[in-house]
């Protein structure tokens, strides 16, 4: 059988495989039957050269026909997208994502640099390690974080730290333990990725590193965008999200901005029971 071909968003065409579909909808909790299912019917209706958004569309129409919280966990990528377009509901999310991981977190804040002063994303703590995180948002698929990024993470993140240590010096103490990541919703380079490693920068995208990636954190850790929620209007997520209401956990507290946005108590129900399966760990 001849190898049929898909165009990622990116542009670049590469051979479908079965295999990363199933990866994809098992990491979402789809059920092996639902899963085998799905691809059974992606494979029969794959015409040439298609797109990877039709898959995805394809498989998700499907998911949230059997299993709706499993397709709002498979839209993950998706949903963070709808996040922007002005990247700061992204660090938000970013900084409870941290903060599910036991640190103390602040989005945003201004630092004296050595050199000049630097406005940093997230700033958290965990005992001893001080970390400064740099996100990256994207709406879409094909941009990805290449290595002029990192340079620019990398090179803020040197000032702050030597004005750190200088200041560390200056009053007899030992500098505390720094860290610079860059957190990315989309692919990262493999120049940055190279860059990156060899720099000694934390680098988190969509699929890197292989473990602890962004989908793995939000995975593992329950702290999903509303935007995943597929009985949520789109107009009443960017409600919410005007109301800085980032979180599907966070509906609950916050019904009334859907009730004065005109949900009804039966369409808000629907909402609070997707949200109530959705907000938790995916078990292996």
């Amino acid at each position: 059988m001849s190898p049929r071909w898909i165009t990622k968003a990116s542009g670049e065409r590469e051979e479908f495989s079965a295999n990363k579909l199933r990866m994809s909808l098992k990491s979402a909790g789809a059920p092996s039957a639902l899963t085998e299912e799905i691809i059974a019917h992606v494979e029969s209706e794959l015409g040439d050269d298609v797109k990877t958004s039709d898959i995805y569309h394809h498989a998700f129409t499907l998911l949230r026909r059997h299993r709706p919280p499993v397709a709002a966990r498979y839209s993950l990528r998706q949903a963070i997208m709808q996040l922007g377009p002005s990247g700061f509901p992204f660090e938000r999310f970013v900084g409870e994502i941290l903060k599910a991981q036991g640190y103390s977190v602040k989005v945003g804040g201004i630092l004296p640099g050595y050199c000049v002063e630097h406005e940093v994303d997230i700033l958290a703590e965990k005992g001893d390690k001080h970390i400064f995180v740099e996100c990256k948002f994207h709406n879409s698929h094909g941009i990805k974080s290449d290595v002029k990024v990192a340079l620019y993470v990398k090179a803020r993140f040197d000032d702050i730290t030597k004005a750190h240590e200088a200041r560390a010096e200056k009053e007899g103490r030992s500098p505390r333990v720094h860290e610079g990541w860059l957190m990315t919703n989309t692919k990262l380079t493999s120049q940055a990725i190279d860059y990156g490693t060899c720099a000694g920068l934390t680098l988190i995208g969509w699929n890197y590193p292989q473990k602890g990636n962004l989908q793995d954190l939000i995975l593992n850790t329950g702290v999903h965008p509303l935007t995943c929620l597929s009985t949520l209007p789109s107009n009443s997520k960017n409600h919410l999200l005007q109301n800085n209401v980032v979180l599907c956990r966070d509906v609950e507290r916050n019904q009334n901005i859907l009730r004065e946005h005109g949900m009804t108590e039966n369409e808000i129900k629907n909402v609070l029971d997707e949200a109530g399966e959705l907000c938790l760990p995916v078990q292996d």
